[in-house]
């Protein structure tokens, strides 16, 4: 049989071709199911056969995960102005395939300009089989385009295209625009961790994190050349943005109070201090300032020791600003009254050493007033004799001595206040005059507060609402407790004793806590430093009050540790809180009462 030639199978093609519709459409689908064949055998090969080896060769062309940083919450004052925020930020990435070649000279730019550590970034663009690095966290936005620009103009790639090596992502940058101003409260973000995770290093910043941080979200996507695959397999799980974090404080008093310490604290000669504004009736704080602080957007200039809230960590003894507690304690045992009569001697002789008053004096009568106006270490015991055997003690931790506040910053100390077999009767005569025990200056001006605020101890608060700390403790104005510790008749009685700690002498010792214009009640301390164990000679001083005396609104404490020999409480504290006090009753708009302060008398 003879075969065709090869012209005539093309005619018969054509033929075919040129015949019925039903024989076109006939070899069209042949031709589809042939090519559809070959796709299928190919995806049965990569998703059935060998998935692991699909997945492999996908890393390979350049999938990447991305974290989508979650904005932070920021933290306001009480008026809503930010004292810690979030501003646009980028981080900078590398895809080591294509920086490897060029890494000395990227490594070099890098950190010269952005301040990163060479020999890392030099190891992070050289990265085997990696396709993501990170180079720099937290740069504002437009420095870091600017740096990418800069290096994308200067290098090119093998096919003289603009270098792909460097790309920019979103990464929100915490700042501190008040810098100082309650530094000590809000501590600090340090530089991120590898998993894009915030580090807080001190203060609110680190109590509140997780509420603050939110939870990052994450993009996956494909690159090439260091660009985004446009049709690429893309996957994205959107950021949830963290929590705003609102407090008690008033920003502008806390500056105010932070540059009245200041200026006390160095007028004395001292070390260090503490300045306290509370709102009577509340509880809020509406100020907390430490000196020395640091400055929150550049806390690595300072040392460490300073990244934390002394008002909360630091306990010292009290001294004689705890006699208020003592004297409301008795008033309200009905074991003593304002007018009762004491005979002081000029030294009181007790079982371990004599207790001796700040001057020298003979036998002097003085009522009780007498006896807290003119601070009296002698006639307060004498007093605190009435007291049954632990019943001092028991009111002492009703006014939250020896007790956490509970604020919600981290690093709190509970201060001492002995029990059982260490509260001896000698430990027993110095703790009715504020020595033997110590304190925090948030406990002191919550206890002193309470007489100001009727005999109810209302907790201290420093943020509004209620918010979660990472240990998991809800705190806040909506979480805030209270109790009554001494009756409101006892309270007043107090007060009326404290309004003549101010007046001048021979009558009281603090004439400069005065407030033109309005009735003060407060209290002077001065009290020797534990230091490494042992009282080395140096000082605490401080004061403590509340006004309008007759009609309390704010409550205010002051400390400076170490001042220069011979100051006193009420030379050195008593100044400073009348600034402070004119200050916060100018600024929250509260008028004197009118009312004349009281003749209690202090001598008989």
């Amino acid at each position: 049989m003879t075969r065709p030639t090869t012209s005539r199978l093309r005619r018969r093609t054509g033929d075919v071709l040129r015949g019925s519709p039903h024989r076109r459409m006939q070899v069209g689908f042949l031709i589809i199911a042939i090519v559809l064949s070959v796709f299928a055998a190919r995806l049965v090969q990569l998703q059935g056969i060998d998935p692991r080896s699909y997945a492999q060769m996908a890393a390979a062309e350049g999938q990447v995960p991305v974290v989508l940083p979650a904005t932070r919450g920021e933290i306001l004052d009480r008026n809503g102005e930010p004292m810690a925020e979030t501003v646009d930020g980028r981080m900078i990435v590398a895809d080591p395939k294509v920086t490897a070649r060029v890494a000395p000279e990227l490594a070099t730019i890098l950190a010269d300009r952005l301040g990163v550590d060479y020999f890392e970034t030099l190891e992070r663009l050289r990265v085997e089989d990696s396709r993501f690095q990170y180079i720099a966290r937290q740069v504002p936005a437009s420095k870091a385009e600017k740096v990418v620009a800069d290096i994308q103009e200067r290098f090119e790639d093998d096919e003289g295209r603009p270098f792909a090596g460097l790309m920019t992502e979103r990464d929100p940058l915490r700042t501190y625009p008040n810098r100082t101003v309650a530094a000590n409260l809000l501590g600090f973000l340090g530089t991120p961790r590898n998993d894009g995770s915030a580090q807080a290093l001190a203060g609110l910043e680190d109590s509140f994190n997780t509420y603050l941080s939110g939870k990052d979200g994450e993009a996956r996507y494909q690159v090439g050349a260091g660009n985004k695959i446009p049709l690429g397999d893309n996957t994205v799980t959107p950021a949830v943005d963290g929590k705003d974090l609102t407090l008690t404080i008033d920003r502008d008093l806390q500056y105010y109070a932070q540059r009245v310490l200041q200026q006390t604290v160095v007028k004395a000669g001292g070390t260090s201090g503490m300045a306290l504004v509370m709102d009577t009736r509340t509880g809020e704080l509406l100020a907390l300032a430490d000196y020395p602080t640091y400055d929150a957007s550049d806390p690595y200039s300072y040392a460490k020791e300073l990244y934390k809230s002394s008002a909360l960590t630091d306990v010292y003894e009290p001294g004689s600003v705890e006699k208020v507690l003592t004297v409301s304690s008795l008033v309200d045992a009905g074991l003593a009254f304002k007018e009762q009569r004491f005979k002081v001697p000029g030294k009181l002789h007790r079982q371990d050493r004599p207790i001796g008053d700040y001057w020298d004096h003979g036998t002097i009568r003085l009522t009780l007033a007498g006896i807290l106006a003119k601070s009296s270490n002698i006639g307060t015991v004498l007093a605190a004799d009435q007291f049954k055997p632990g019943q001092l003690r028991g009111y002492l931790s009703e006014f939250g001595l020896g007790a956490r506040t509970g604020l919600g910053l981290g690093g709190e100390s509970r201060g001492i206040l002995p029990q059982g077999a260490a509260w001896t009767s000698q430990v027993g005569d110095r703790i009715a005059f504020g020595q033997s025990l110590s304190v925090n200056a948030v406990q002191m001006i919550a206890a002193v507060n309470t007489i100001a605020n009727g005999g109810v101890r209302v907790a201290p608060s420093l943020v509004k609402g209620a918010a979660r700390t990472d240990d998991g403790t809800v705190v806040g104005t909506d979480a805030v407790t209270s109790r009554r510790v001494v009756s409101a008749d006892a309270a007043h009685e107090t007060m009326l004793m404290m309004e003549r700690v101010v007046q001048p002498s021979p009558i009281g010792v603090a004439p400069g806590a005065q407030v033109p214009g309005y009735r003060v009640a407060g209290k002077t301390g001065t009290a020797q430093r534990v230091v490494d164990g042992r009282y080395d000679g140096s000082l605490t001083v401080s004061f403590a009050g509340f006004a309008p005396a007759d009609e309390p609104r704010f409550t205010i404490y002051v400390v400076v540790h170490d001042p220069r020999e011979g100051s006193g409480g009420g030379s050195v504290a008593g100044p400073a809180f009348a600034k402070l006090m004119s200050h916060t009753l100018r600024r929250y708009g509260v008028a004197p009462t009118g009312a004349k302060p009281n003749q209690t008398p202090v001598a008989w």
